[in-house]
């Protein structure tokens, strides 16, 4: 009597199978693409998969919003001075006689430019000057650290106050602002994850490949960080909304006639009581922006994480 070894697949055969990032097509194992597997594990994230759903109908909210409106932001109603919402002003008006539905519409569309403005400004300046000081090093490295810490040492919200004040309010003026002053966190933080892509095989080979040290850290540092600096870009929103939004709130931000979500509240804030709609519809319109932005980053930091259990799931 011979006893047989049992020497089946056990991946053809379905017995227990490893964690793989493989789908079967036609019987045979075919290798998922890196877009497809971050996009499966992102839509396995319900709260991440809601962020982005509300992100999208007030993006689409600020570009469709003003084909609905009766009245233009800056037009007065002297008929309908301090109304609560109706028919007319769906989000009734201001003290002045401004339609607020018009108003909120036009400070989403300017608070959403401004935040992504500086997120992807932020963005840019963080990833070079992070990259390129890990990867030269030297004399460029202690000054780029030396000017990165004294900003991090620097109250930056009271520089930003007293310059954006001088800038008549202008929401351009504001982004470079808010854009010159926000970058040098996330720029230590690639400094740090780029010292070790420095030491990488790749990095060595190109350079002595006789390869520029600009052009490694383009095409092969910075590729390589490309899911923090996505990661970065998507907090960045949050983080400049919340910036601009703290700013017109004091009065150092966007000002008349032009309005943001921040000059909104800071308006309503002050009449909550007698006027609770003013307070209330730019606020809950900043509070869904915040809210889904952060749900989103959340998502994208589990779906680019191989170590994440949305990873794992996938």
């Amino acid at each position: 009597m011979t006893m047989q070894t049992d020497m089946r697949d056990p991946l053809e055969h379905g017995d227990n199978p490893p964690p793989s990032e493989t789908v079967l097509t036609a019987g045979r194992s075919k290798p998922m693409r890196k877009s497809a597997l971050y996009t499966r594990r992102f839509m396995r994230n319900k709260p991440a998969v809601g962020g982005l759903v509300i992100f999208v109908l007030l993006a689409l909210f600020a570009v469709v919003g003003p084909v609905f409106q009766q009245y233009d932001h800056i037009e007065l109603d002297f008929l309908a001075l301090s109304d609560p919402p109706s028919a007319e002003h769906w989000f009734g008006t201001n003290n002045s006689g401004n339609d607020l539905y018009a108003m909120v519409v036009v400070g989403l569309q300017r608070s959403l430019m401004i935040a992504v403005l500086v997120s992807i400004g932020t963005t840019v300046i963080s990833a070079l000057v992070g990259a390129t000081a890990a990867y030269f090093g030297g004399w460029y490295e202690r000054g780029a650290l030396a000017v990165i810490h004294f900003l991090m040492a620097v109250p930056t919200f009271l520089i930003i106050a007293m310059i954006s004040n001088d800038s008549g309010g202008d929401w351009r003026m504001i982004t470079i602002i808010l854009i010159l002053t926000n970058w040098f966190i996330a720029a230590r933080t690639i400094w740090t994850l780029s010292l070790s892509l420095r030491e990488r095989e790749y990095i060595q080979a190109a350079r002595y490949m006789g390869v520029s040290g600009f052009r490694i850290v383009l095409r092969h540092m910075i590729p390589n960080i490309g899911s923090l600096l996505v990661i970065n870009f998507t907090l960045g929103v949050v983080s400049a909304v919340m910036l601009e939004t703290g700013l017109s709130f004091l009065g150092f931000g966007v000002k008349l006639p032009d309005v943001s979500l921040g000059s909104l509240i800071g308006t309503g804030s002050g009449i909550i009581t007698s006027a609770p709609w003013m307070f209330y519809f730019p606020a809950g319109a900043l509070t869904l922006l915040t809210v889904s932005m952060a749900l989103v980053a959340d998502g994208l930091r589990d779906a680019l994480d191989p170590t994440s259990a949305a990873g794992g799931r996938a």
